[in-house]
Formats: structure tokens, C-alpha cells, sequence
């Protein structure tokens, strides 16, 4: 397979190499070829995945399963060269747009809400996003109505077959970055939740207002009568409930629209349901056994539930939620577990161990590149309660993070954007030197990778699943936390106040 598929890929680097040569001082090389280097290398990354994954597999003796990797390889190869070859035809010379980091000089162009409940305040002008991260989020918001399927949901698999709610025709062009279909729902509650940080709702007439409409639609029917949101296909599934839940409390909590109470109610019951007893949770109901980044995604919601109970008793209403009063007390005792009183490092399933990686991913994405149990146990420790001014395990934690800043780097496996969600809110919680240092970091190797190449109903706007859980996810997922990334500084306010 290697043999027959590496030359065509150098021969495409010999022609992508000859702009750069031509071009004259002063000028920079055509988007398009620098576009058409990254899908270059991003095909290459992909087809290296596969092929490795051929050779677990049959090391495993599922040989079924590594031919159906081994040919998904030729699939690869095919659809990127394709894509390539188009991005090498508008080969040409123009100036490079230069990058201006200038705080936003008046209404951002998205023109999200201001009153919005429980989370107001939600908007990029109105809390100092750089020009650049404020561009950055809109385009990503128009890549995601632009992929968003008819029934409502995002397809972690089936965006690309999408463009404006019509099915791209047979033939034309379709941006890469297929997830799995398993994680739809999660996927959508990602998107929403995108929505959400930059203040859209589902009421009047905004650009976003039927779009979010339509997702939340699609999150409630997938509820079962027990609370969970999305088919218990699979051990993973209470991660799609968990996103699912966090995106219909935080459109409650912005709109206090009583069409959505009852669903996160019921949400909410199903997640105090699962808990195990005095500690966390994990894959199932009260499985016995408990992992910190399934818990982590339950604190939030209960967090976001409790953010609006206290919106309800500032305003002298009754709570909108009734929560479960011993839930923190044992996702705290979980945390406390699995923190290095030491280094303040997180664990995941055991104190002292690394973030989980698909196997097939630990090669190319090791775990000592990232921090992301570290991000998001101290960002539980917050929201539960817990002062980072006087907290030495998450001061030390921090530590740890600010040596392990963003980095766009695709031959070192330090790309892992779950860890930059998760570590993007503990450093803003934290503030001060971490989050300046953070923040720099995260701008610099995030705005600048988003894809501006093609139109939204290609990949402008998106960002390329890399990483540990790029696969799963694919591109919705990348450019569903990227934003959010983005939006963290004007998402939540500081738990204890500025610093």
C-alpha cells in the first residue's frame, strides 16, 4: 500500500513547491497552496492512521476488520488527491492578508443577544475578543448552519453530504473530515453550545434563531423516557448525553423557556440517576467505576443547572431545577482521588496516570503532550466551589498546564483540543500570568489554523479534526470546541471575581 500510494504524494509536494520558488520578494504564495500543503499533510497523517490500524488489527487477528482498514486507505487517498488537485488549479500569486489582533471596533457581525437570563453578556464586543478571535468565531458559526442537516442535528459523519439544508449534488466537491455516527448527538450539543457562547438563541429573527431552533428539536426527540438524550448504542453514550444536557440548560438559562424545562429536568434526574454512589461517573448507570472526564461533563451541567437556580432566587422566583444536594460532594471526592497532592496532576481512571487516547491514536498523540485531566479536574474544583486564589493543588496543576501551552504542531502530537477546552476555562478561571500566557498561546495556534480556503459549504470556517479524538468527532467536533475556545473569556464570568 505504501509503495503505491507515496509517489503520487511527492509528487504533489514538487508541485506545490514550485509557487514558493517562483514567487518574487515581498510576495507570499497563493491561499490555495498553502491550503493544499495542509490537506497534503493531513492525508498523509490520515492514511498513516488507517494503515497502522490495519496492522493492530491483524496483529489481533481481525482480519476482516484491517482489510476494511487497508482498503479504506485507497478511499482516502483518492478523495484527498481529488480535493488537492483543485486546490493546485487556483495556484497563483497575491498578497498574504496580514493577521491584526486590534481589539473590535463596534457591533460584531453576528449581532448575538444581550439579555440573556442566567448568561448574560454573551458577546464578543462586550468582553473584549480581539478582532481576530471575533472573525474567527463568526466564520466558524456560518461553517456550522451552512453543514447542519435538515432533521436539526449535526452529523459527525454525514455534515459533509450537507450545505444550507440541501444534499450537495452527486459529483461536487465534499470537505473532509468524516467523524463517527455514534457521536451525533454529542456533536450537535457541541454546535449549540457554539451558539450559545456567542449569545444566539433560538427567539426573534437572528441569522443563527432557526438553527439553533432546529437543534434543540432534534436534541428533545432524542430523549428517552427515562431522561437520557441519544440511543444507548454504545458504551460511550452518556458523553452525548452530558453535551446534550449542558446545550438545552444553557438555552433554558438564556431564554427560561418553559418548552425546555421539562427536558432538562428530566436530564438532570437521569444524571443524578447514573452517579455513583459518593463519587463520580462513568460509562452506564452506576457502573462502579468512575472516570474523571465523563465526570468532569456532568459537573458542568450541574454547574450551568445551578447558575440558573441562582438567577431564579436573585429575581425571586422558584428554582427551576430540583438537584440532586449530595452530586458535588461526590464528584469532589472522585477529583480529590485522582489528583497527585504532589504535582497536582489529574488522573483519569487511576492517580498519576495520563489522558485516555483511542489505541490507535497513542502513537501519534502521546499523553505526556497534554494536561487535559489536569484542565478539567481543576476546572470541577471551581465550579464546585473551590478558590484558585487559595488552592494550592490547583495552583500547582496550573503549573503543569503552563508548560504544556497550545501548540499547533502536527508531527509531535501536541494538537488536542479537548485538552485546550478544558485548559482554555481552568486558566481563565485562574487568570493573571496563566491566563495571559495561555491566551497568547491559544490565539496564535488557533485562529491562525482555521481553514479560509474554498467556501462554508467546503471547510472555510472550519478547523481540521487533529488529535486524539479528531477521528471520532471529525470536523464538526474540531470546529465546534475551537470556537468555544474562542468564546471562554465571554462565556462564563470568573467564579471569584477578576484577577
Amino acid at each position: 500500500m505504501r509503495v503505491l500510494v507515496w509517489p503520487g504524494l511527492i509528487l504533489m509536494l514538487l508541485l506545490l513547491a514550485l509557487p514558493a520558488a517562483q514567487a518574487g520578494e515581498g510576495e507570499q504564495r497563493h491561499p490555495a497552496s498553502s491550503a493544499a500543503e495542509k490537506a497534503l499533510e493531513a492525508l498523509k497523517l490520515r492514511m498513516d492512521a488507517r494503515i497502522k490500524e490495519g496492522e493492530l488489527l491483524a496483529k489481533a487477528g481481525r482480519i476482516e476488520e484491517a482489510l476494511e482498514a487497508y482498503r479504506s486507505v485507497g478511499k482516502l487517498y483518492e478523495q484527498g488527491m481529488a480535493q488537492i488537485q483543485r486546490l493546485i488549479a487556483g495556484l497563483g500569486r497575491v498578497k498574504q492578508p496580514v493577521l491584526n489582533d486590534r481589539p473590535w471596533e463596534g457591533p460584531p457581525p453576528d449581532k448575538a443577544e444581550t439579555d440573556l437570563g442566567a448568561f448574560s453578556g454573551r458577546s464578543p464586543a462586550r468582553r473584549g475578543a480581539t478582532h481576530n478571535a471575533a472573525t474567527a468565531i463568526e466564520l466558524a458559526l456560518a461553517w456550522l448552519k451552512a453543514h447542519q442537516s435538515p432533521n436539526g442535528s449535526w452529523q459527525a459523519a454525514g455534515f459533509a453530504d450537507w450545505c444550507n439544508g440541501k444534499p450537495v449534488p452527486l459529483g461536487e466537491a465534499k470537505p473532509d473530515g468524516r467523524g463517527k455516527e455514534v457521536y451525533d448527538v454529542g456533536v450537535t450539543g457541541l454546535a449549540l453550545l457554539a451558539y450559545a457562547g456567542a449569545g444566539h438563541t433560538y427567539r426573534g429573527k437572528g441569522p443563527y434563531a432557526e438553527t439553533v431552533a432546529k437543534g434543540l428539536r432534534y436534541l428533545k426527540t432524542k430523549q428517552d423516557a427515562e431522561g437520557c438524550i441519544g440511543a444507548r448504542t454504545n458504551q460511550h453514550f452518556i458523553y452525548n448525553h452530558g453535551i446534550a444536557t449542558l446545550a438545552l440548560l444553557e438555552s433554558y438559562g438564556m431564554t427560561r423557556s418553559p418548552i425546555h424545562q421539562a427536558a432538562c429536568q428530566k436530564a438532570l434526574n437521569f444524571i443524578s440517576m447514573a452517579q455513583n454512589p459518593y463519587m463520580g461517573w462513568r460509562y452506564g448507570v452506576r457502573p462502579g467505576d468512575n472516570d474523571t472526564s465523563v465526570t468532569v461533563w456532568m459537573v458542568m451541567c450541574l454547574k450551568s443547572a445551578l447558575v440558573v437556580n441562582e438567577a431564579d432566587k436573585r429575581a425571586g422566583r422558584d428554582a427551576s431545577f430540583k438537584l440532586n444536594p449530595s452530586a458535588f460532594a461526590g464528584a469532589k471526592n472522585w477529583i480529590d482521588k485522582m489528583t497527585d497532592p504532589e504535582y497536582g496532576r489529574v488522573g483519569y481512571n487511576a492517580r498519576g496516570t495520563g489522558p485516555a487516547r483511542p489505541q490507535e491514536m497513542m502513537d501519534r498523540f502521546p499523553a505526556d503532550k497534554s494536561e487535559a485531566m489536569t484542565a478539567a479536574g481543576i476546572c470541577a474544583r471551581i465550579f464546585m466551589g473551590e478558590d484558585p486564589r487559595k488552592s494550592a493543588l490547583i495552583r500547582k496543576g496550573a503549573d503543569l498546564m503552563a508548560k504544556k501551552l497550545p501548540v499547533w504542531n502536527r508531527a509531535d502530537g501536541s494538537i488536542d483540543m479537548y485538552y485546550w477546552y478544558y485548559g482554555t476555562l481552568a486558566m481563565f478561571q485562574i487568570g493573571g500570568k496563566h491566563w495571559r500566557d495561555w491566551s497568547r498561546a491559544l490565539k496564535a495556534n488557533v485562529v491562525r489554523q482555521q481553514r479560509l480556503d474554498t467556501t462554508t459549504c467546503g471547510v472555510k470556517g472550519s478547523w481540521d479534526p487533529i488529535g486524539p479524538w479528531g477521528p471520532d468527532g471529525g470536523r464538526v467536533y474540531s470546529t465546534a470546541m475551537m470556537a468555544l475556545c474562542l468564546q471562554t473569556a465571554f462565556r462564563y464570568t470568573r467564579v471569584f471575581g477578576s484577577k
